[in-house]
């Protein structure tokens, strides 16, 4: 007889071998979908990257490891930490219980001042056949002597040709011919989700790799050097990986390794690279002229938040609103105005006030450039001839910088520009109204917890007028750490107390 209890029990037998093969066959087809494809494939998730697929993954990399790791090479520098300044480090010098109880004269004998050295390692790359090699600016940075060491255990005494402290880049050179060199790449067409490779010297071991992807592109505000545009990887980047290669998977030069965000001295995920483009740039500066020479438009710049650009009339808080114009500078020449709102340079958009100071970092010094501009609620079209950079505008940063952290304070991370006749009327505030501008407030820092935003007028610090920048510095340099703090702000014509905490 048929059994249909029997025809039930092989109908779900071969009912799950069906969902097995199928789940089986949907798992085959995600993995291809996301593995490179054999035979030099590309990935079908990223064209961009080029992944030829052996047995394993690792044997991806391999012909691209070959090719570039020979140019990467291990930096080490002594530094001699002279007699003076090694005392000032010994916790021995002038303590006076030390001195009571040895006696005046034999603590003085102690503390005779001796000179120590003090040995650091880093890596770099040779990036021309005649001895070129690009490193970090911190790596060689008032090191007494340089000694480098290729893959091939040649050793050489490597000679500073010029450094960089604003990019955290430096080039040494040594005496040598026909080494082999990484090529340059294009870190402008570098995309998010491409294969990287972190190549260095690590904890002094000879030569590693790590790979990873890029996380992100044009990382700015970092806080590690004051031209930042970085490139954001998960490739781990080690101590001693400072100034090595991170290439892509043709083996060609994407950036110089820098730096890593880390919460207790070791990896995390997060690591930065200076990106090959600017420090090709950087370089041939060095080289050609021994210092860096930027371009420079000669305007304050500053974010533009969502309620200025309402009230400047831009459609969206994309674009940097300018603060002040520098009076007979190249920006004044060519008939900006405080008040304007920059939106492109060149007809490549700008969204942030680091992305167009690096732009106009770059651009050649005595050519015109193109910046389209949003002014009374019209969009206009303005061509300046950039300018070199003056000597005396970094001084005028870093002082700009370090009075607004002002030791840790409670006003730490708040940025702040003069509030022109411009912005005045374009807020709509009254004739005469006094005060500064803030431009930035941190997004950790007490006073965005307290409630301070971009575009508050801070009219009165601890009942003192703010009328200029200057007032701002002068108060904040009378302020301690520890000190609670008193705002009166002008919010779009209100105003408003708030109080800071250390």
């Amino acid at each position: 007889m048929f059994d249909s209890n029997r025809r039930l029990k092989v109908g779900g037998m071969a009912g799950a071998f069906l969902l097995v093969g199928v789940f089986v066959g949907v798992m085959f087809s995600l993995r291809m979908d996301w593995m490179p494809l054999a035979n030099g494939g590309s990935m079908t998730a990223s064209p961009a990257a080029s992944l030829p697929v052996g047995n394993a993954a690792q044997s991806n990399f391999v012909p691209v490891v070959k090719a570039v790791m020979p140019a990467v090479v291990n930096i080490s520098t002594t530094r001699v930490i002279h007699g003076k300044d090694a005392q000032q480090m010994s916790p021995l010098y002038n303590d006076p219980f030390f001195r009571q109880f040895f006696g005046e004269e034999f603590s003085h004998r102690f503390q005779v001042p001796r000179d120590q050295r003090e040995n650091s390692l880093g890596s770099g790359v040779i990036v021309d056949p005649n001895g070129y090699i690009v490193t970090n600016n911190h790596v060689v940075d008032k090191a007494d002597e340089i000694k480098v060491l290729l893959g091939d255990k040649r050793e050489f005494i490597g000679k500073v040709v010029g450094t960089d402290p604003k990019t955290d880049i430096a080039v040494i050179k040594i005496t040598a011919t026909d080494l082999p060199v990484v090529p340059w790449g294009d870190s402008d067409k570098l995309e998010v989700g491409e294969y990287v490779l972190a190549m260095g010297n690590p904890f002094g071991l000879n030569q590693t790799v790590t790979m990873g992807i890029v996380s992100a592109v044009g990382r700015d505000n970092v806080g590690i050097a004051a031209y930042e545009d970085f490139i954001q990887t998960d490739a781990a980047i080690n101590p001693g990986n400072s100034g090595g290669a991170l290439v892509n998977t043709r083996g060609e030069l994407m950036g110089i390794n820098t730096a890593i965000f880390s919460r207790n001295g070791g990896y995390m995920g997060v690591g930065f690279a200076v990106p090959s483009n600017m420090t090709r740039r950087v370089m041939q500066s060095l080289i050609g002229k021994g210092k860096v020479v930027r371009g420079w438009l000669g305007v304050s710049i500053q974010d533009l938040t969502p309620e200025l650009a309402k009230s400047f009339g831009v459609p969206a808080a994309k674009g940097v609103l300018i603060g002040e114009v520098v009076k007979d500078g190249p920006a004044d020449k060519a008939g900006f105005r405080a008040g304007d709102v920059i939106v492109s340079l060149e007809g490549k958009p700008i969204d942030n006030p680091t992305s167009l100071r690096n732009h106009v970092a770059d651009k050649p010094v005595g050519k015109d450039a193109s910046f389209g501009i949003i002014r009374d609620k019209k969009s206009m079209t303005l061509a300046a001839k950039i300018a070199e950079q003056p000597a005396d505008l970094d001084q005028a940063s870093a002082d700009k910088e370090s009075g607004v952290s002002a030791g840790g304070t409670a006003l730490a991370g708040v940025e702040v520009q003069a509030l022109t006749p411009d912005i005045v009327q374009q807020l709509g505030l009254p004739q005469g109204s006094a005060g500064v501008v803030v431009s930035d407030v941190e997004a950790v820092s007490p006073a965005a917890a307290a409630g301070v935003r971009s575009g508050d007028i801070i009219v009165e610090i601890n009942r003192v007028p703010m009328r200029a920048v200057s007032d701002y510095k002068r108060v904040l340099a009378g302020l301690g750490k520890n000190d609670n703090i008193l705002l009166l702000i002008n919010r779009r014509g209100g105003k408003l107390f708030i109080a800071l905490k250390p």
